[in-house]
């Protein structure tokens, strides 16, 4: 009993210490947000601030070049809550016609659906910048938006497992009852698979809201700039760089993501366990 009693405490102990090493650069940028810019690094090792100072969020709210701070987590949400939508829906639609309807080649473009999952971001990149650049889209948010719209693969298959666990006596039912195929959609599977969207919807907004390739490749004007981009406007290669205002802008950043997560823990639980996705 007393060796089960001390397994269980080592168990608790590391899990505890793992927990604080994956916390603690947080803690860190967070109490470094209190330190003038000068002594960031030269007291980085000293975890409190001393002297403890409000003025770098002041300074960092006011922005750059005329643009507060607000403006830029507005272009955020913007870019999050389109793209969002747009990834979830036709995620879900694309899931649906996979996992319920027969057509001639069903399984061929599953696999080349599940390849392009394995395929790296950076393959695609040149090609995607030159038909944006054809169609006249640079220094706008289509190319981030639009392609949202097309489906995510990882969210296209999470939600086929989720469709797959449905009884399709669902259907056959709903279908004696005279309703079509996209009414069968989104009156029936949509309503069932909602812990799967919401599950997608927060990893939509996680990655969306961290995203710096996009809009560094795409947008060019300072008044669209996104969180992302906005923080690397603090740092200058050929002046002062504001450590402090840009430690202090990335806590506020941090938040909508907290809350976001607080908000909806449960259903990220929900959504992945009952999708087969557990380890």
């Amino acid at each position: 009993m007393t060796g089960k009693r001390l397994r269980r405490a080592a168990y608790h102990l590391l899990a505890a210490g793992g927990a604080f090493l994956m916390v603690y650069p947080v803690i860190w940028l967070f109490m470094s947000s209190f330190k003038p810019s000068e002594l960031i690094f030269v007291t980085a090792g000293k975890l409190i601030p001393d002297p403890w100072i409000w003025d770098n969020y002041v300074t960092g709210w006011k922005g750059i070049g005329g643009l507060h701070f607000g403006i830029f987590i507005k272009n955020s949400l913007v870019l999050v809550v389109l793209a969002t939508i747009g990834a979830v829906l036709s995620s879900a639609l694309v899931a649906f016609g996979f996992a319920r309807l027969k057509f001639k080649g069903n399984k061929f473009w599953f696999a080349v659906m599940m390849m392009t999952l394995m395929l790296p971001f950076e393959v695609a990149l040149v090609p995607q910048y030159i038909l944006f650049a054809k169609l006249g889209w640079l220094n706008s948010i289509k190319p981030i938006v639009v392609p949202a719209y097309f489906g995510a693969p990882f969210f296209i298959f999470l939600m086929i497992q989720f469709i797959r666990s449905i009884p399709s006596e669902l259907d056959e039912a709903a279908t004696i009852d005279g309703c079509g195929k996209f009414r069968l959609f989104w009156q029936i599977i949509v309503p069932l698979i909602m812990p799967a969207m919401a599950t997608a919807a927060i990893f939509s907004f996680y990655w969306r809201w961290e995203d710096l390739l996009g809009p560094l490749l795409y947008l060019n004007r300072p008044s669209s700039y996104p969180v992302s981009m906005a923080l690397k406007m603090y740092l200058d290669a050929e002046t002062i760089s504001n450590w402090g205002a840009m430690f202090a802008m990335s806590v506020v950043s941090l938040i909508p993501v907290l809350i976001v997560f607080f908000l909806f823990q449960r259903q990220i639980v929900e959504g992945i366990s009952t999708s087969g996705l557990k380890g």
